[in-house]
């Protein structure tokens, strides 16, 4: 059976489709022009989204947990429910991600998620999913851990990545490394050579083992301006570099919180549409009440938009469909823009080919927007979520 979902414009998102028709069939994307080019097939199921948007499903490459569930630790069950709710804010894949905790529990953390990812049905819902994991430590920096225990952090270590790895059988997409630290250029070099992009964060580095990171390998900075050392006009640090380095992709919590809207802005207005991505950093928090919940080994208390331990930040409860509208509302950008740093860019950082983008012959996964931004439905391998 085929799906005919009309609307008034396709984002894809670098190309614009006025008056448009995607064609789904069997999950797949068939078609995709303008109406009139279109020839309906008979028989087909029409959904029409009058004056809405239709573009590519989100991809949310930093994130915790949410409703109540963290990823280190969340069963089937707990893991169906996040996806199941990144679905309801647009994202139909993600990259569960870790925090630092001992080595052994970070084993049996990257053990689940490997079966997850591997074994995982569509289930009843339609709900995002896990595309590969997203190791935040232990290879971090203890000037810059930020809520990250500090007596579980470890060494870039190529035998202890080699342990992480096998536990996750090769399912490591995005790896957060301290470049200053011994041992961390060894470590790039080795973890870019199996694919996956390194990122560099949670540090105190200076720019000039931020460029020697990029010389072995890395090509992506996490959260910037979060967990790095401070912007400095004579001491430029990691910061210095994603400012100034044109190939090096960089990702931006745009909750308003972590980063001033101003220099949201300023980072935006540096890195461009090309290079920028958002993450939401969420922790199992997010769509949940003010109080206390997981992330990782450790506890988070949320107030209000706020997230924290000891007063001090930790993650968000911020959805990527409302970072896109808080990009469009800080930079004064337009909607296509902004979805761009949460579609095709962050599948670009991951290497994630079809993902991203509306395309013939891609997976069926989309979103459909309000002008605004707001989510109207989310469509997983062809299957809506709300009817």
């Amino acid at each position: 059976m085929r799906t005919v979902l009309t609307a008034a414009v396709a984002l894809t998102p670098l190309q614009r489709i006025d008056d448009a028709a995607i064609v789904i069939n069997d999950g797949v994307i068939e078609q995709i022009a303008p109406r009139s080019a279109v020839a309906l097939p008979a028989g087909a199921v029409r959904r029409d989204f009058s004056q809405a948007i239709l573009a590519p499903g989100m991809l949310d490459i930093h994130i915790h947990g949410a409703v109540g569930h963290d990823v280190m630790s969340a069963d089937e069950s707990g893991l169906a429910s996040v996806e199941e709710f990144l679905a309801q804010h647009g994202v139909t894949s993600y990259c569960p991600t870790t925090v630092t905790a001992s080595v052994e529990s970070t084993l049996t953390s990257l053990e689940r998620l490997a079966r997850h990812i591997e074994n995982r049905s569509n289930g009843n819902k339609p709900r995002a999913r896990a595309l590969g994991i997203h190791l935040e430590g232990p290879f971090i920096s203890r000037e810059k851990r930020g809520v990250h225990p500090q007596q579980e952090i470890v060494a870039p270590d190529l035998k202890v990545f080699e342990r992480f790895w096998n536990a996750a059988r090769g399912h490591v997409k995005l790896l957060t490394i301290a470049p200053e630290l011994p041992g961390a250029p060894e470590l790039i070099a080795a973890a870019s050579a199996r694919g996956v992009t390194v990122s560099l964060g949670h540090s105190d580095g200076d720019l000039r083992s931020a460029q020697l990171a990029l010389q072995a390998g890395a090509r992506h900075a996490t959260h910037t301006f979060n967990a790095m050392r401070a912007l400095d006009h004579r001491e430029p640090g990691i910061a210095g570099a994603v400012l100034s380095e044109t190939g090096l992709t960089a990702d931006i919590i745009a909750d308003g919180i972590h980063v001033h809207p101003a220099v949201v802005k300023l980072f935006l207005t540096v890195k461009g549409e090309d290079r920028a991505v958002v993450i939401s950093d969420g922790t199992s928090a997010t769509g949940m009440p003010d109080g206390r919940y997981r992330l990782g080994m450790f506890e988070v208390e949320v107030a209000g938009d706020r997230c924290t331990v000891d007063g001090r930040l930790a993650g968000s409860v911020l959805t990527l469909d409302r970072a896109v509208r808080n990009i469009m509302r800080f930079a004064d950008w337009p909607l296509q823009r902004a979805l761009r740093l949460a579609t095709a860019n962050p599948a670009g950082v991951i290497g994630a080919k079809g993902e991203g983008t509306l395309a013939v012959g891609g997976a069926a996964n989309l979103v459909v927007l309000s002008s605004k931004g707001e989510v109207i439905n989310t469509f997983v391998n062809g299957r809506a979520l709300r009817s």
